[in-house]
């Protein structure tokens, strides 16, 4: 039986979600389909294009994100000191980016204001809309339904693009963090589908690495920290850098299949989040296979349970071997 999404997602614990959405029968409809033969490859930019809008509208950041043949990958933070900060007006409008809204929603953006009796339903409606603009669910509804009804539109067709439900893994800490940015980084890499990063297209790395050939980050990524002075404010925890630099290696190892590289090796980020050579190369390797549920330390995982009310720790011996 599916876990409950409020069993998954838990903003007391942490932010930061990895979800992951495939095609039905995980075929090839983002792809190389090799019933139809035809090259679908082009919908992996539309997903990737939504994603990008999407980011820009709620109050979610991309940490990290892979457009695959047939399932898609995403590390998000949830920013909800934001929606609370923003005004109504300024609600209404990002919601209307998305959807239709309603009557009322409309009038209030064009004049300003509503008539008094209906204030309010306006700022009932408000609320709803200030929520949804920091819920994975709806973020995720609104990327992949858009993308449905395009495919089917192409192919002539209806019925299910996508598997009904996503699945959502909660971020624990900033060593399940890295590693799980590193596993949907080097997604392209372990598939065999590119030898370098710069060959990873429709991947967050592919976008960081470009923008470093200028000194920047990409405005439509959740952005590293650059120093001291960020560190309280919305960054990745990491330089990006180093974490460009630790990617860049384990991929290289990936593809060469050497285990051994990284031995005399040293990243501030494995010092910094406390995982060893072989633990990491397993965790951006085989996360999946490891973890099903919510990624961390043993401590993080406990805590975890108690804010969900869960009485059983999953995947807390792997969890105890990998992270220590």
């Amino acid at each position: 039986m599916p876990t409950p999404r409020c069993q998954q997602i838990s903003l007391h614990a942490t932010p930061y979600y990895h979800c992951v959405s495939r095609c039905v029968r995980r075929a090839f409809l983002c792809g190389w389909d090799h019933y139809s033969k035809k090259n679908f490859d082009h919908r992996r930019e539309w997903i990737e294009q939504r994603l990008l809008f999407l980011a820009q509208v709620f109050c979610i950041d991309v940490c990290a994100y892979a457009v695959m043949s047939n399932h898609c990958h995403v590390v998000l933070h949830i920013d909800k000191e934001k929606a609370l900060t923003l005004s109504d007006i300024e609600v209404v409008e990002r919601w209307h980016k998305v959807c239709k809204g309603t009557l009322i929603t409309k009038e209030f953006v064009s004049a300003g204001t509503v008539r008094e009796f209906i204030q309010p339903t306006l700022a009932n409606t408000v609320k709803v809309y200030r929520k949804r603009l920091f819920d994975i669910s709806w973020f995720m509804r609104l990327l992949n339904e858009p993308i449905a009804r395009m495919a089917n539109e192409e192919d002539e067709c209806t019925g299910k693009f996508w598997e009904s439900r996503f699945r959502s893994q909660a971020l624990l800490d900033d060593a399940a963090l890295a590693a799980c940015m590193a596993y949907v980084d080097l997604n392209p890499i372990r598939a065999g589908k590119a030898d370098t990063l710069q060959e990873s297209i429709h991947t967050s790395i592919h976008l960081r690495v470009k923008a470093a050939i200028s000194r920047k980050q990409p405005d439509s990524l959740m952005k590293f920290s650059e120093g001291d002075d960020n560190e309280k404010l919305n960054y990745l925890p990491f330089r990006v850098n180093d974490y460009l630099e630790l990617v860049d290696m384990t991929g290289r190892a990936i593809k060469d299949n050497c285990s051994g590289f990284i031995q005399d090796y040293q990243n501030s980020i494995l010092s910094q989040v406390n995982l060893n050579e072989n633990s990491w190369l397993i965790l951006v390797t085989k996360l999946e296979y490891y973890f099903s549920g919510a990624i961390g330390q043993c401590q993080s995982i406990s805590e975890f349970c108690g804010i969900i009310d869960k009485h059983r720790r999953t995947h807390f011996h792997i969890s105890k071997r990998l992270f220590g």
